[in-house]
């Protein structure tokens, strides 16, 4: 059996990524006040990261964790079929909790993760329309 290597600095796995920028995200939600109401829901569509709820507005979070210097990376990697999938999930969601008449929208946290483990947060509201 071969010994395993470390991993390099800055080499992570995409779904370790990924799930260290959602825990970043909710933290993040929690302290401006948005209430969780669900993570990583599916549907035929796709996956919804994080569902919450910012005064009477459902809000449909998108998180993008890289590593990488700025959040510019993240947002670039949302092209127009994933904004798609996203409004298709969003509306899902709201059909199946019954809550088609509730005003909702779709943001985006961008998460650039440095080598020391610092991370910057953009967050975009009501995203789609960018």
């Amino acid at each position: 059996m071969t010994p395993t290597r470390p991993k390099p600095i800055g080499v992570y796995p995409a779904r370790e990524t990924g799930q260290r920028g959602e825990q970043i995200a909710l933290e993040y939600l929690r302290a401006k006040g948005f209430e969780i109401l669900d993570s990583n829901w599916h549907c035929s569509y796709g996956e919804l990261d994080i569902i919450a709820r910012h005064r009477d507005v459902i809000v449909f979070v998108e998180v993008r964790a890289r590593h990488a210097a700025s959040t510019e990376v993240a947002f670039e990697s949302i092209q127009a079929p994933k904004q798609r999938k996203l409004e298709k999930s969003a509306l899902a969601y709201l059909e199946a909790h019954h809550l088609e008449d509730s005003m909702w929208r779709i943001d985006v946290i961008a998460i650039a993760l440095s080598r020391s483990g610092a991370a910057i947060i953009d967050h975009v509201e009501d995203a789609l329309g960018w």
